[in-house]
């Protein structure tokens, strides 16, 4: 049957593409609508979606793109910003072809330094010679079972003993039940970005949004780590259909050797098994970091590689090498600004990364 491609801009108008989400890339929240208007609101993209249609109006393919105008970073398009994996949906070759073709063609149109898809391994795309790989991270998913016990059993000792520290050391992890204690893990999430590891952070408006959407929906899971009254680690796990996965992460670094980080990922997968879900993703790590990599196979976790694609070369700051001057040089400079200066500071420029 003919196949016709679609440029739609803005919210889903099609009815079938709810459908064809479902059934392609029905674990992933990066496709949710609420997600996807969430970052084109807050930081201001424009959200164009491709997709390809058989003549009787079938759906077979899909491919959300936002297009990012930066006086800083310039112009360019990404599927998507602030994601880490995001796949070309597609039933067949021909269609996945067809969605290509089109996101070339808009990036030609609209002028842009670079087209950034970031998704992961794809046959098509990997046999393509006018897209160019970038082959810098990989991602951890650890397979769940309803009965907690049996998940533990593949962490590694080093796992097992840490949790059972902090759990010695009276460590206590609270869900977070309301907007304002979102406060909370957002003063870890600056210290920890901006002092540990050199990035500007999100705005507080994110998190804020992020909650007032998620959580009445049942999406959203904000952990806290208290010792003795304080507040020294937290995590944020967003959850769709049968796959939970760990948004962000943050610690103080003064109290690193309770093993916070361990206990708040263990409550994570025991209440994961609780619920019924079958995967928890950890997210993507860079092949330059072997000390997380370690970390996260040590809980049982499945790498997979995640490749990158780009047309027509890669650019762009996750195609920078964490080892590379230009990088080293960039967060040294960004962790000596005072947390007064770095957090409306990386508030206003994130935008601009994605």
């Amino acid at each position: 049957m003919e196949r016709k491609n679609v440029v739609v801009q803005g919210a889903l108008i099609d009815p079938n593409l709810q459908d064809f989400i479902a059934k392609y890339g029905g674990d992933m929240l990066y496709f949710d609508q609420a997600w996807l208007d969430l970052i084109t609101s807050l930081y201001g993209y424009e959200l164009i979606q491709l997709t390809t249609k058989k003549s009787n109006g079938q759906i077979t393919g899909f491919l959300p793109l936002c297009y990012l105008q930066s006086a800083i970073t310039g112009r360019r398009l990404v599927s998507l910003p602030f994601a880490d994996y995001c796949p070309l949906l597609a039933e067949d070759e021909a269609s996945a072809n067809a969605l290509l073709e089109q996101a070339k063609q808009l990036a030609q149109a609209k002028r842009v330094h670079y087209l950034e898809l970031r998704a992961g391994k794809n046959e098509v795309l990997s046999k393509r010679d006018d897209f160019s790989a970038g082959n810098l991270y990989s991602r951890y998913l650890i397979p769940l079972d309803s009965d907690p016990d049996l998940v533990w059993a593949h962490f590694h000792k080093s796992v097992r003993g840490k949790i059972r520290k902090a759990q010695r050391l009276g460590l206590q992890v609270r869900v977070v039940q309301c907007r304002e204690e979102m406060l909370d893990y957002y003063h870890l999430h600056l210290l920890t970005r901006s002092k540990k590891h050199g990035m500007p952070s999100q705005p507080l408006q994110f998190f804020l949004r992020l909650w007032d959407i998620f959580a009445p929906r049942n999406m959203l899971r904000v952990e806290l780590a208290e010792y003795e009254g304080k507040v020294v680690a937290g995590s944020i796990m967003g959850t769709y259909n049968k796959t939970a996965q760990f948004l962000y992460g943050a610690s103080d670094e003064r109290f690193r050797h309770l093993a916070a980080n361990n206990l708040l990922t263990w409550e994570s997968i025991r209440w994961c098994c609780q619920q019924g879900y079958k995967t928890l993703d950890q997210g993507r790590t860079s092949y330059h970091n072997p000390g997380l990599m370690t970390f996260k196979l040590n809980w049982g976790a499945i790498e997979e590689a995640l490749p990158y694609y780009y047309y027509p070369a890669p650019r762009g700051l996750v195609s920078t090498d964490e080892q590379s001057l230009k990088y080293r040089v960039l967060t040294r400079c960004w962790r000596m600004l005072p947390l007064q200066i770095s957090g409306p500071l990386g508030g206003f420029i994130y935008r601009h990364l994605g």
